[in-house]
């Protein structure tokens, strides 16, 4: 489902109120692991439809995730994440949408 996504940059608006974050998306990977920003993740998918991906991962000595990610359209999904980084627990839910090209 990932490799449907249109690619270039996305915006990241949060449901809690965070600031929007901004993101270059190249294989629509980058959407698994918003809190851990680090390679070497181990990740197993849990869920991989048409219109939705589920994947769990493991940062080793950075905590783990589990995150659901739901297609609307090409340049629009659903996320929701939850887990632990730097041994703090986190949760979110955000929506993703393409702006257009990559800055």
């Amino acid at each position: 489902m990932l490799d449907s996504l249109e690619r270039g940059g996305w915006e990241l608006r949060f449901r809690d109120g965070t600031p929007p974050r901004r993101i270059c998306l190249r294989s629509g990977r980058e959407l698994i692991q918003i809190r851990h920003s680090e390679t070497g993740c181990n990740r197993f998918v849990v869920e991989d439809g048409s219109n939705e991906v589920t994947v769990q991962y493991t940062c080793p000595g950075n905590g783990y995730g589990r995150t659901n990610i739901r297609k609307e359209s090409a340049g629009l999904v659903q996320i929701d994440s939850q887990g632990i980084v730097d041994g703090r627990p986190f949760q979110f839910s955000a929506e993703a949408r393409r702006t257009g090209a990559c800055r």
